[in-house]
Order: structure tokens, then sequence, then C-alpha cells
């Protein structure tokens, strides 16, 4: 890759590899506190509240100010200063409040590094088909490799050393993600501008922008199940917490695959036939996942599971490099950045709001099972919103 892909490269293998240690292991850590479910479904869904917000701000300031990278840096190294908060706590308290406080200001900071990230890939591989998907897949994943080494590593690590040790290995990431944001190269003159950006509401009201959220929201709001539940899933089923990091392994492993190959899938089907398929096959997931809660008392239930995390190279990748794809070219230019960041705010921000509320009250009230049988029908409803985009999308063309 050239020199300015292969730093992006190092910032999604940074980042990532901070996903790749809290998204798994940070409710295991919550509970080790003390804290019940529906707490910690609710601390999980600190990130998605932020993302309501924090992204849109960080992406309107890199529209007006064409200094993408500066930003990314600045998020990079907030970031940084709130996870040393965090390890500080043991010092001060690790009562709720205290520990909800301290991950909300650090989910603002990082919020900013993804739709900034993504916009300045995006401008950087656009060409006159759109975004390169196969250079953008070469580079994201990249993002991949982070987070399954950062999986599998910190998941042998906390189990020798204790969870007690995973506030420290998260500031050590985020310390990572800040070299890698001082290796990209600065913003380009060009991409500095002084005249107001282009308004954004009016592509919000054409029918296929609204449909392909919709899809969005649903395909997330279903893995929500996963990112919030599926480690505690995996531990109430009885399996430790480096059997945790394997299952989690293999699906980034699966989506690995597909990123490096996805410049050849992507010229045979379009954007919006890719998220149907992707709605389909999330709803077959999370119901094999909820299914293999009773047939895990053989070697079946076990495979069913390996199967359905392998999935994730649909669920996730596909889906990510098509609404990567289809953002670009409804929120071309100067208006990248606030696209980026709506997909964040509504396709991450406020599903996982609904999801990691709404899936502790179920949890609680109804077991581990269900959470995943309720991922199961928003995938069915993110295929239906993904067909019906595509099809207002060819109507206008």
């Amino acid at each position: 890759m050239q020199p300015t892909l292969t730093a992006f490269g190092a910032l999604w293998c940074a980042y990532f590899a901070t996903v790749g240690l809290f998204n798994p292991y940070a409710p295991l850590w919550f509970q080790s506190l003390g804290f019940s479910t529906v707490v910690i479904g609710l601390i999980a869904s600190l990130q998605s509240w932020t993302r309501v917000l924090a992204p849109y701000a960080w992406g309107w300031f890199g529209d007006h100010s064409g200094r993408r990278v500066e930003l990314i840096r600045l998020a990079a190294a907030a970031a940084l200063c709130f996870s040393l908060l965090l390890a500080g706590l043991p010092w001060l308290s690790l009562a709720v409040l205290p520990v909800a406080l301290v991950t909300a200001v650090l989910f603002l900071a990082n919020g900013g590094v993804v739709p900034l990230a993504e916009a300045t890939l995006a401008h950087t591989l656009h060409n006159e088909q759109g975004v390169d998907a196969a250079k953008y897949g070469r580079v994201r994943v990249w993002g991949s490799v982070g987070f399954i080494v950062a999986v599998l590593v910190f998941g042998a690590l906390l189990e020798g050393v204790g969870i007690q040790a995973f506030p420290a290995f998260v500031a050590a990431m985020y310390a990572l993600l800040v070299w890698a944001a001082w290796r990209l190269p600065p913003s380009q003159a060009g991409v500095v501008h002084d005249e107001p950006a282009p308004p954004l509401l009016p592509l919000l009201r054409q029918p296929a922008v609204a449909w392909f959220f919709a899809s969005a929201f649903f395909t997330v709001l279903a893995h929500t199940s996963l990112y919030a539940f599926f480690s505690l899933y995996l531990v109430h089923l009885g399996f430790g917490k480096a059997a945790v990091g394997v299952f989690w392994a293999v699906s980034v492993a699966a989506e690995i695959v597909f990123f490096w190959f996805q410049g050849h899938w992507f010229k045979r089907w379009s954007a919006h036939g890719w998220l149907q398929c992707v709605g389909w096959v999330t709803a077959l997931r999370f119901a094999a996942t909820a299914g293999a809660e009773v047939g895990l008392a053989t070697a079946a239930g076990t495979a069913v599971l390996v199967l359905a995390q392998l999935s994730h190279a649909i669920t996730f990748a596909t889906h990510h490099t098509a609404c990567i794809t289809l953002v670009d070219a409804h929120f071309p230019g100067r208006l990248r950045g606030r696209g980026q960041a709506l997909y964040s705010m509504l396709g991450y921000g406020l599903p996982g709001v609904v999801g990691g509320v709404a899936g502790g009250w179920l949890i609680d009230h109804a077991g581990y099972a269900a959470v995943f049988w309720a991922a199961a029908a928003m995938g069915v409803a993110a295929a239906l919103c993904a067909r019906r985009a595509g099809q207002q999308f060819r109507a206008t063309r």
C-alpha cells in the first residue's frame, strides 16, 4: 500500500484493537464490580448515547474546517486522557456513577475517530465509480486484524492476571491509538475551506436515504445483542474468558477474509442487494445463536455458535462496506463528514441506546436467548427496509 493508506491501516488496527479489548471484556469487568445485568446494559448503551450527538459534532467541524486529520489526533489524545482516568478509578471509587461518567466521556472522545477517518479515507479513495472497494477493503482489514489480535491476547491475559487489569490495558491501547493518529499525513490544503458547507436536510428528505438509514438502524439494533450481551451469554453457557476470546476471534477472522477479497465480490452485486442479503443472514445468525442454548449439551450446539460467528463476514463486513459505499453516493464532497457522522448516529447511536437498555430488561425478564430471538426479528426488518431503499434509489436514477 502507498504510505498514506499504510498510515490509515495502522490507525484502523490501533482503533479496533481498543474495540477488541473493550467490547468483549468491559461487560465482564462491570460484572466483577458487582453491577447487575440491567446496569451493565445501561453502561454499555452509553457508547450509543454518545453516538447520537458526538459523531455529528466531530463531522460538522471536519466538514467546515477541512482539518479532519488534526481532529482525529485531538479525539485520540482526549480518549487517552479519559482512559487514564478510568485506570485511576480504583483509587477513587468503583461505584456505578463514577464508572459510568468516565466511560461516557471516553466514548464522547473516541466517537470522533471513525466518522472523521472514514470521511478522510473515502475522500482519498474516491474515483469516478465512487469509493474503490478493493483498496478500501485492503485498508479496513487491518482494523479486523487489530481486533482479532486484541480479543485473543487480552482474553488470555485477563484469564491469567485477572479482570481487574482491564482498565490499565485500555489505557495502553489508547496510547497506541495516539501514536497511530500522529502517523497520518496532515490535512491537505485543498480540503480546507472558507465558504459555508452545503445543507444536509434536503438529502435526508429523500426516500432512498431514509430507507437506507432505517435498514442500517435495524441491522445494528440486531447486533447490539452481540456487542452488549454475547460475552455474558457465553459465560452463562459455561465458557471461560479464553473461550470468549476465541468465539470473537472466529467472527473477525471471517470478516478479514471478506474485506481482503471484497473488491471482487462487490462487482457482482449492488450495495442495496448486499444490504438485503445482510438482513436475511442477520436473522438466521441470531436465531441460531438463540437456539444454540438448547443443544449446547452436545457438540452440535457449539458448532452452531461457531457457524453463527462465521456469518459475521456478511452481517458486519459486508454491511459496513455497503453502507460506506452508499453514504459516499448520497453525501458527496463536503457533505461526506456529516454523512459518515449520520451513519454513526442513526446506524450505531440510536439502535445501541435502544438495544442496550431493552436488551438488559429482556434478559432479566426472559433470559439470554430472548434477546437473540428479538435480534433475529430485527434482521428481517432490516432486509425489508433495504429492499425498499433499493427500489427508491433505482427510481431516482
